[in-house]
C-alpha cells in the first residue's frame, strides 16, 4: 500500500513536471516569435528608412504604431506557424515577403524619391526601368544584388528543408489556440483599415491614415504599415471585354482637334478650395450675400464625388475627363496610379500651341502634384517654393494674392495660356480669428462656436467671389477672349454647422442615399464665363468630368475625345458617381454597377478611362493623337 503511495506521488510529481516543461516550452516559442516580430519590424524599417537612429526613435516615441505592427506581425506568425503545423517555419516564409519590398522602397527612394506602393506592382516596367540606371550609376551595388540574391535562394531552399525536418511540431490543440487568439484580431483590425472612416481604436493605436501625403504616412506609421494601407487600392482589374477589338469598336464620330472658327482664347479654370454656398444652411441668415457675383453668373453645379476633403480626386476628373466611379473604392489616382503621362487638358492645350501652367499656392508634393502635373504635360506648376510670397489669410494664402499672381503671369506671356489654379483660402480648419474683422453677419439659433465657424467661412467665400470679380473685370479690359471657370471641390468641413443648423443628420455627408439628398450635400456652384460672349447658363448639375466637354466647347474647340466621345456620353448622362448615375432627363439609376448590365456608353467610357491608364493604349491615335505626338517629341 505504501508502495502504491509513493508510485502516485511520484507520477504525480512527474505529471507537474512535465506539465510545467511544456508551459515553458510554449511561453519560450511565443517569447521567440515575438523577439522574431520584434527584430523583422526593426530591420524592414531600417532598411527602408536607411537610418538606425530613424528607427530606433519610431519604435521609442509612443504616439508613432511601431509597436502596433510588431503586434501585427507577431498574431500573423502564430497564426502561419498553426497552418503549417511547425514553430517558426512561418517567419522563412514571410520575413522575405516583407525585407525584400523595403529594400526595393529604399532604392526607389534613392532615383524616384518615392517609397514603394502596392500599386508600382502594376506598373512593372517602371521598376525594371529602375535595373539599367542602378547598374550604370551604382555597378558594384548591381553585382552584391545578384550575388545577395543567388545566396538568398540557396539559403531559403536549405533553410526551409531544414525547418521541415528539425523545428518542433504543433499539437493540433496548440495549431487550434493559436488559431482562436490569432484569427480575430486580425480580422479586427483588418476592419478597422478603412481610412475613409474615423475609427477611435485605430486612433488610439496612433495609425494615422495620412493619403495626402505618403511621405509622411511612411514616416510616421512605419514601411509595413503605410504600405498596408495602400493595399486596397492596388486591385484594379481590366473591365469584362477590355482587348483591342472593344476599343475599336467605340463609335465616336469623326472631329479634328482644334478651334472651330475664332481665334484661340484664353483659358483659366479655378478650383476654389471648399467653395459652397452656405446661404442654403436652414435657419440662418448671412448678410450680405457673400457670394453675389458666382449667383449671378452661376452656370450650374459640379456634383463632387468627395465630401470636405479628397480635393486631388475632384482635381483628377476635372483636368483628365476620367472618372473616379471606375476606380477602387478609397483609391487616389494622384498616389496610386499616375506613373505614367496621362492625356489631360493641358496635353490638349500644348497641343494647340497654348503655354500650359499649374498654379497653387502651397508645397508642390502635396497631393504628389509635382509629379502628376508634370505626368498630366504640364510645362510649369508655379507653387508656393518659385511663386512671389502672398498675403495670408490665417495660414493660407489669400485669394486676391492668387488672383493678382495669375494676373502678373497672364501679362507676361504673348501666347495663348491654359492655365488651371487651385485655391487654397477657403481650407479648414474655421478657426474663429482668421480675419482681422468679419464682414457676413451671421443670425441664427446655434451655438456660438459654430456661429464663430460659419461666420470665418462665408468670410471667406465673400473674399473668393471678390476676386472672381476681380479676375472678370480685368479679362474684360483685354483683347484676347478669355474663358474664366470656377468651382468649387467639395462641401467645406463645417463639422457640427451642419448638424446644428439641421442640414444634416450628422458632420459629414453620405455616401449613397436619394438623389435629392446626394445633391444637398455633394454640389458645389460652377461658373463658365467669356469675356466676349458672358455667362455659359444651364449647364445644370454634372460631375467633374465633364468640365473638359464644357470648357472646350465654350472656347470653341473640338476633339475626339474631350468633345467627340465625351460629348456623346454628356448627351446621355450628367453625374456619373460610383454610386448612382443621373441621365439627361434628371433620372438617377443607383448602384448601376451592380445591375446585370452596364449602358454600353458608360462600359465603352470605362473601356477607354482603363486603356490610357492602366491598358495597352489601343486607343491612342483615335482619341488622343495629340498626346501620342507629345509623347513621340518627348515632350512628356
Amino acid at each position: 500500500m505504501a508502495e502504491t503511495r509513493a508510485s502516485d506521488g511520484f507520477q504525480t510529481e512527474y505529471d507537474l513536471v512535465s506539465r510545467h516543461g511544456k508551459v515553458i516550452a510554449v511561453a519560450g516559442s511565443v517569447a521567440l516569435s515575438l523577439s522574431l516580430a520584434i527584430a523583422i519590424v526593426f530591420i524592414v524599417e531600417v532598411i527602408a528608412r536607411s537610418s538606425f537612429s530613424d528607427t530606433l526613435a519610431y519604435f521609442m516615441d509612443p504616439m508613432r504604431p511601431a509597436w502596433t505592427t510588431v503586434g501585427i506581425f507577431f498574431l500573423v506568425f502564430l497564426s502561419v506557424d498553426a497552418i503549417l503545423g511547425r514553430e517558426q517555419k512561418s517567419v522563412l516564409l514571410l520575413a522575405p515577403l516583407a525585407l525584400i519590398p523595403a529594400f526595393v522602397s529604399h532604392q526607389k527612394q534613392i532615383y524616384l524619391s518615392d517609397p514603394l506602393y502596392p500599386t508600382d506592382f502594376l506598373f512593372g516596367r517602371q521598376i525594371m526601368e529602375l535595373m539599367p540606371v542602378l547598374v550604370r550609376d551604382r555597378p558594384w551595388t548591381a553585382v552584391g544584388m545578384v550575388v545577395g540574391i543567388v545566396v538568398f535562394l540557396a539559403l531559403f531552399v536549405w533553410s526551409v528543408r531544414y525547418a521541415w525536418r528539425n523545428f518542433p511540431k504543433l499539437s493540433g490543440k496548440a495549431r487550434l489556440i493559436r488559431l482562436a487568439i490569432a484569427v480575430p484580431v486580425l480580422t479586427a483590425f483588418v476592419s478597422l483599415m478603412d481610412y475613409n472612416s474615423f475609427s477611435w481604436v485605430r486612433d488610439r493605436l496612433n495609425v494615422i491614415p495620412m493619403m495626402y501625403d505618403q511621405t509622411e504616412n511612411y514616416r510616421h506609421n512605419g514601411f509595413i504599415m503605410a504600405f498596408g494601407l495602400n493595399l486596397p487600392m492596388a486591385n484594379v482589374t481590366a473591365p469584362a471585354g477590355y482587348m483591342l477589338d472593344a476599343i475599336d469598336k467605340i463609335p465616336t464620330k469623326p472631329v479634328g482637334a482644334g478651334t472651330s472658327h475664332r481665334r484661340k482664347p484664353d483659358v483659366i479654370v479655378l478650383m476654389s478650395e471648399s467653395f459652397w454656398d452656405p446661404t442654403q444652411l436652414p435657419n440662418v441668415k448671412l448678410s450680405p450675400d457673400p457670394m453675389p457675383t458666382v449667383r449671378a453668373m452661376q452656370s450650374g453645379t459640379v456634383f463632387s464625388p468627395e465630401f470636405g476633403g479628397m480635393t486631388a480626386n475632384v482635381e483628377f476628373e476635372a483636368l483628365t475627363g476620367f472618372s473616379n466611379a471606375f476606380l477602387p473604392y478609397g483609391s487616389i489616382p494622384y498616389q496610386q496610379y499616375v506613373r505614367n503621362p496621362i492625356p489631360s487638358l493641358a496635353t490638349f492645350f500644348r497641343g494647340e500651341g497654348y503655354v500650359s501652367r499649374a498654379v497653387h499656392p502651397f508645397q508642390k508634393w502635396f497631393w504628389n502634384r509635382s509629379a502628376v502635373y508634370k505626368a498630366f504635360g504640364f510645362q510649369q506648376f508655379r507653387s508656393e517654393e518659385n511663386m512671389p510670397p502672398m498675403q495670408k489669410r490665417g495660414i493660407f494664402a489669400s485669394d486676391e494674392s492668387l488672383t493678382k499672381e495669375i494676373i502678373r503671369q497672364a501679362d507676361a506671356l504673348r501666347d495663348p495660356f491654359f492655365f488651371f489654379a487651385v485655391t487654397l483660402q477657403g481650407h479648414g480648419p474655421y478657426e474663429a480669428n482668421r480675419y482681422v474683422k468679419n464682414t457676413i453677419k451671421v443670425e441664427g439659433d446655434m451655438p456660438l462656436a459654430d456661429k464663430q465657424v460659419l461666420a470665418t467661412y462665408a468670410q471667406g467665400i465673400k473674399e473668393a467671389d471678390d476676386s472672381l470679380k476681380m479676375l472678370m473685370d480685368w479679362a474684360k479690359t483685354r483683347d484676347r477672349e478669355t474663358i474664366i471657370v470656377l468651382f468649387g471641390d467639395h462641401l467645406p468641413p463645417l463639422n457640427t454647422v451642419y448638424s446644428s443648423t439641421g442640414y444634416m443628420k450628422g458632420i459629414t455627408a453620405e455616401r449613397k442615399g436619394p438623389l435629392g439628398q446626394m445633391k444637398k450635400q455633394h454640389e458645389t456652384p460652377l461658373v463658365v464665363w467669356s469675356s466676349k460672349t458672358g455667362v455659359q447658363k444651364d449647364i445644370g448639375s454634372i460631375s467633374p468630368a465633364f468640365l473638359s466637354y464644357n470648357i472646350l466647347k465654350t472656347a470653341g474647340f473640338e476633339h475626339p475625345y474631350y468633345t467627340g466621345f465625351l460629348g456623346k456620353v454628356y448627351d446621355r448622362f450628367r453625374i456619373i458617381d460610383r454610386y448612382m448615375t443621373v441621365d439627361t432627363k434628371g433620372e438617377a439609376l443607383p448602384d448601376w454597377s451592380r445591375k446585370k448590365s452596364v449602358d454600353s456608353t458608360i462600359r465603352d467610357y470605362r473601356f477607354l478611362q482603363h486603356d490610357m491608364m492602366f491598358g495597352k493604349r489601343y486607343g491612342m491615335d483615335r482619341f488622343f493623337r495629340s498626346h501620342g505626338d507629345l509623347m513621340a517629341s518627348g515632350g512628356l
